[in-house]
């Protein structure tokens, strides 16, 4: 029977557990219940979802091997400060199942384990083992890391980011505006499809900083003057395209021409997929949050003694 780690992601939207063997691993995972019209969850209303999900998750996972650690994510990232309280339903979950068992535990960012799990879906693991350039585009979070290898795991510094609104924040409202349920992300991807009028605006750069609350003004504009769904949706979503491919291409120039890993929900966005051809881009089942890059993560740390 093979080793392997059990993990657990409860973000502000999805409850997911998984589980690595080295090679292979499997996720499940339940995003939150919203509201049709509602933009997200409160907290405590996020933390009392995934306390009450987590049974049904775990059973959801075809566990096939001897558990030798658990993981969890702990916080959204590894910096000092960084807290969300509903990574406590899986970061408690996991260190007491892993008491229990009388096995080790290791806690990372939310934000490590999307990166793991984005290179080992493309088929790319050996990326966490030198520096690179990777973009986490997701409902709280747009930035563009600098990372590089720390033991087993990685460490990321924060060199570009939105100022203001998300990417996915971006792309919620302009779902919700037109209609289409929450989180919108796939919808407004098929909708975009569709668009017969195909503009953009291209905010302005401060270094690799930027602001897309303008995208979101102007896009608020074409709406009230009746542009098309399909439009409005196609302007959002290559707005925020060509903003991320013109600081990938700044950011190249400061920190040289290193591969460029994208990860999070933004980044199984199908044009986001077809505008960058050298991108390395998780499967679209392992950008949204899963606990894979977690578990990934645990195995990496226990197997070297960290």
């Amino acid at each position: 029977m093979k080793q392997i780690t059990l993990a657990f992601d409860t973000s502000n939207y999805t409850t997911s557990c998984a589980f690595f063997d080295g090679e292979t691993g499997c996720n499940a995972g339940r995003l939150l219940p919203v509201a049709q019209g509602q933009l997200g969850l409160r907290q405590s209303e996020a933390l009392f979802s995934h306390v009450r999900a987590l049974p049904q998750v775990m059973e959801q996972l075809p566990l096939t091997g001897e558990i030798f650690a658990v993981g969890a994510s702990a916080a959204p990232r590894e910096t000092e400060g960084s807290y969300m309280p509903c990574f406590l339903a899986g970061s408690t979950q996991a260190q007491v199942l892993a008491k229990a068992m009388g096995v080790p535990c290791r806690l990372f960012s939310h934000q490590q384990g999307h990166i793991a799990a984005a290179t080992w879906s493309a088929g790319r693991l050996s990326l966490l083992d030198r520096p690179m350039l990777a973009w986490h585009l997701s409902g709280g979070t747009t930035e563009l890391l600098y990372v590089t290898p720390r033991g087993s795991a990685v460490t990321c510094e924060i060199i570009g980011k939105t100022t203001d609104v998300s990417a996915g924040q971006l792309i919620d409202r302009t779902g919700v505006l037109l209609g289409l349920p929450f989180p919108a992300g796939k919808a407004l991807d098929a909708l975009a499809a569709e668009a017969k009028e195909q503009t953009r605006y291209d905010p302005r750069l401060d270094g690799l900083d930027f602001s897309l609350s303008g995208v979101e003004h102007k896009m608020k504009q074409l709406v009230e003057k009746g542009a098309p769904a399909p439009d409005a949706a196609y302007f959002a979503l290559s707005s925020v395209v060509s903003t991320v491919i013109r600081v990938t291409e700044r950011a190249r120039q400061r920190y040289g021409d290193l591969p460029v890993l994208f990860s999070g929900g933004v980044a199984s966005n199908s044009l986001l997929r077809k505008s960058v051809s050298d991108g390395i881009f998780a499967q679209p089942q392992f950008s949204t949050d899963n606990a894979m890059g977690v578990a990934i993560l645990t195995y990496r740390a226990v197997k070297n003694g960290e």
